[in-house]
């Protein structure tokens, strides 16, 4: 399975333009390169001098900003630009905001757009047609610039949330996982790093259909994060597809976690079967040359790396040696947690636990 750092590795690859080469720096679509550390704001005003108020004041932010003077030019412009984020006035010439709202919402490309509607209106009913039409927060003329920027800054990361979250599971993806450990090993406070791996899952697959298999993670997934929320508030939980999941904890509580998760995926794989296969304890499953074979019931297993037993400084050895203590646990049979007990540049001392 994919570590963290080859599936983020492997979506920088895949940010390609429409052509299928890779763009770097480009928004899709636009055919122009942008500053990519800058947010694009796409800001839809009819009158001339808010939306230069609007344009000065978010470029003072730090932000790139493209301006419509109607709701159809604001429409067109999202389509062919696909800005992070629309500021959106509600009154327009053409089409008013609900109206783009809805036109933007209906377009695949544009749906994911977070839109912050602009309005002199501050009546409930007002907002309410917006937020139902599927605007994603208000901001109200006049406005304050600091709630303002901080209003757009959090529905963009909001976005930023969405857009890496696993569609399965809910569970931060690749892009959120690279960002929490880079966070920890840049605090300098130990940590440790749970990779967990489901075994033996794709014989399952096979076996039973993919909708079975999606329960299947699922169901690990709540039971990681259920048994996290019982061992403390300082645990991240994500998800790097597939069978595959990290866990970011503390060292302290992170061996006991371990051993929870596996205690608990292992009474409730069970569920998963036919009867007939949990008699046998095994599945059958037709390989590629159409060979029946055996495989065991699904297990799991879990690589442990704790900085504070072993010095890590940056994520890719961190995922190596996550990655060497996994196929370590999987040579093993049943459940294992794999621990490394290297300190400095003493060898390695594997502890598995089943």
């Amino acid at each position: 399975m994919a570590t963290p750092a080859q599936a983020i590795a492997w979506h920088r690859r895949c940010d390609c333009g429409s052509g299928g080469s890779p763009v770097v720096g480009a928004h899709q679509g636009s055919g122009v390169l942008s500053d990519v550390n800058k947010p694009r704001v796409l800001i839809a005003e009819d009158e001339p001098h808010l939306r230069e108020v609007l344009r000065f004041q978010l470029e003072a932010a730090g932000f790139e900003v493209l301006v419509a003077e109607d709701g159809q030019r604001a429409v067109d412009l999202a389509l062919e630009q696909l800005p992070d984020v629309l500021l959106c006035d509600v009154m327009m010439p053409h089409l008013d905001g609900f109206e783009v709202t809805h036109r933007l919402r209906a377009a695949y490309a544009t749906r994911h757009i977070p839109i912050v509607m602009l309005t002199a209106k501050a009546e409930a009913d007002d907002k309410v047609h917006g937020l139902q039409g599927g605007a994603n927060d208000y901001v109200t003329k006049p406005w304050q610039q600091k709630e303002l920027v901080l209003r757009i800054r959090n529905v963009l990361e909001w976005s930023r949330q969405q857009r890496s979250a696993s569609p399965l599971t809910g569970l931060p993806g690749n892009l959120s996982i690279n960002e929490e450990v880079e966070r920890r090993l840049a605090s300098g406070e130990p940590f440790a790093f749970l990779q967990i791996d489901i075994d033996f899952f794709k014989a399952f697959n096979d076996r039973y259909g993919y909708a079975r298999g999606d329960q299947a993670i699922q169901a690990l997934a709540r039971i990681i994060v259920e048994t996290v929320q019982r061992h403390g508030q300082s645990n991240f939980v994500g998800h790097i597809g597939g069978d595959d999941f990290i866990v970011v904890s503390t060292p302290p509580v992170a061996e006991a976690l371990g051993r929870d998760i596996l205690a608990q995926f292992d009474a409730a794989a069970k569920a998963f079967y036919d009867a007939e296969d949990l008699d046998r304890g095994h599945v059958e499953v037709h390989n590629r040359r159409h060979v029946l074979e055996r495989f065991p019931l699904m297990s799991l297993t879990i690589a442990l790396v704790s900085t504070d037993r072993m010095p890590v400084t940056h994520l890719a050895q961190l995922t190596d040696i996550s990655q060497e203590l996994k196929a370590h646990g999987k040579s093993m049979p049943g459940s294992v947690l794999v621990n490394e007990r290297r300190q400095g540049g003493e060898s390695a001392d594997r502890n598995a636990a089943a």
